[in-house]
C-alpha cells in the first residue's frame, strides 16, 4: 500500500475571540471641545482714577493692567464732569462721554475726598464696578468715624477722646492714659496732620489753633511699646498680600515712609492677618491698606487707608502689588457683569 504524503501545511490557528470593546464615554458636557478653536479673551477697560500718570502707584497699575491684556485708561478726577438728566446718568472727560468701562481703581487724594466721592459714586451709579465704594472711601476718611466701627466689632484701638470742650483738657488727656498724647487731625493722610504733645500746655496750644482754624481733632493714646514702629499690612479681597514693618527715622515718632520711615518686609503671624482682613471688611473696603501697632497684647489698629501707595511696600516685599490690585479688580469686573448688577442708589 503506498505510503500517504503528509502534508507540510500548519492547521490554521483557531482565531482568539475578541474582547468587547468598551463604551465610550462621552465628555462632560460642560467641558471644552479641544478641537473648537479658542475665542480671544476680550479685552476689559480699567479706569484708574489719578491726578497724575506719573506717579508711582498709578504707573504700576498701568503696567499690571497691560500685562493682564487688557486696556488701562487714567482719567483725572478733577476733570470728570458728571451729568445727572433722565434716564441713564453719564460721565463726560474733557466733553468726551466715557463708555464701555468694566471697572474702575480709584486713587482719591485726600485733598480732594469731596469731589472725588462724587465722581467714584456716579460711576457707581451708572452701574460700574468700583474698586472701594464712595460709602467705604469715606469711612476710611473719617479716622473717629472708622475706629468707632471697628471698636464697635470688638478689635483692639488706641483710647482715643474727641471734644470741643477747652475748659477740661486736662481730662481729655487722661481719658487717653496721660501725657505724651498723641493728636490727630480728623481727616489726613501720609502722616500730615499727626503730632505728639508732651505737656498740658502743648496740647492746650495744639487743640485751641486746630478749632480756631475749624478744623476737627482727636486726642489718642501714645502706645509706648511700639517704640516709633508700626505695621503696614496691604489687603486685596479676602488676604493679605504684602506686610512691612515700618520704622521711624530718629528724632521722629511718626514711621511713614512719606516721614522718613524705612519698611522692611515681615511675615505676619496668623493674629495679624486676621485682624487686618477684618477691619477691611468692616469698613467695606477691597483694598485697604491697614496700619497697626505692635501692642502687648497683639495687634492695634490705627487707620485704614483706602488709596494706599505701595512703592515701599514693592521695594522692600518685591512682591508684585499692583499685579494682586489689578487682578483682583478684574475679578471684580467679572462677578459685577455676571451679576447684571442695576443701577446703584444714591
Amino acid at each position: 500500500m503506498p505510503a500517504k504524503k503528509v502534508s507540510s501545511k500548519k492547521a490554521p490557528a483557531r482565531a482568539r475571540p475578541k474582547a468587547p470593546a468598551r463604551p465610550v464615554e462621552p465628555p462632560p458636557s460642560d467641558a471644552p471641545d479641544p478641537s473648537a478653536p479658542r475665542k480671544p479673551q476680550a479685552k476689559k477697560t480699567v479706569v484708574i482714577l489719578s491726578r497724575k500718570r506719573s506717579l508711582y502707584s498709578t504707573r504700576r497699575l498701568v503696567e499690571a493692567v497691560k500685562q493682564h491684556g487688557h486696556r488701562p485708561l487714567v482719567l483725572d478726577t478733577l476733570r470728570c464732569t458728571m451729568v445727572l438728566a433722565p434716564g441713564q446718568p453719564r460721565m463726560l472727560y474733557r466733553g468726551v462721554d466715557i463708555k464701555g468701562v468694566d471697572v474702575v481703581i480709584p486713587r482719591i487724594g485726600a485733598s480732594i475726598t469731596g469731589y472725588g466721592l462724587a465722581v467714584v459714586k456716579h460711576f457707581e451709579m451708572m452701574g460700574i464696578a468700583v474698586l472701594n465704594g464712595a460709602g467705604a472711601i469715606s469711612q476710611s476718611r473719617d479716622k473717629l468715624r472708622a475706629l468707632q466701627l471697628l471698636c464697635a466689632a470688638g478689635l483692639d484701638v488706641p483710647r482715643t477722646v474727641m471734644a470741643h470742650d477747652r475748659s477740661n483738657v486736662h481730662k481729655l488727656v487722661e481719658e487717653v492714659g496721660g501725657l505724651p498724647v498723641i493728636i490727630k487731625l480728623l481727616r489726613g493722610t501720609q502722616g500730615v496732620g499727626v503730632m505728639i504733645a508732651h505737656s498740658l500746655q502743648e496740647v492746650q496750644t495744639i487743640v485751641n489753633t486746630f478749632w480756631d482754624l475749624g478744623q476737627e481733632v482727636v486726642l489718642q493714646e501714645f502706645v509706648a511699646e511700639s517704640k516709633g514702629r508700626d505695621v503696614r499690612a496691604l489687603v486685596v479681597g479676602n488676604k493679605v498680600v504684602g506686610a512691612m514693618q515700618r520704622r521711624a527715622k530718629k528724632g521722629e515718632f511718626r514711621s511713614n515712609i512719606h516721614r522718613g520711615g524705612e519698611g522692611h518686609p515681615v511675615e505676619l503671624p496668623a493674629a495679624y492677618v486676621e485682624v487686618a482682613v477684618k477691619a477691611a471688611h468692616l469698613l467695606g473696603l477691597e483694598l485697604a491698606g491697614v496700619d497697626m501697632l505692635e501692642g502687648r497684647e497683639g495687634p492695634r489698629l490705627m487707620e485704614l487707608n483706602s488709596s494706599p501707595g505701595f512703592e515701599g511696600l514693592e521695594r522692600a516685599t518685591k512682591q508684585d502689588i499692583a499685579g494682586a490690585i489689578v487682578g483682583h479688580a478684574l475679578t471684580l469686573a467679572r462677578t459685577h457683569a455676571a451679576a447684571g448688577d442695576p443701577l446703584q442708589a444714591v
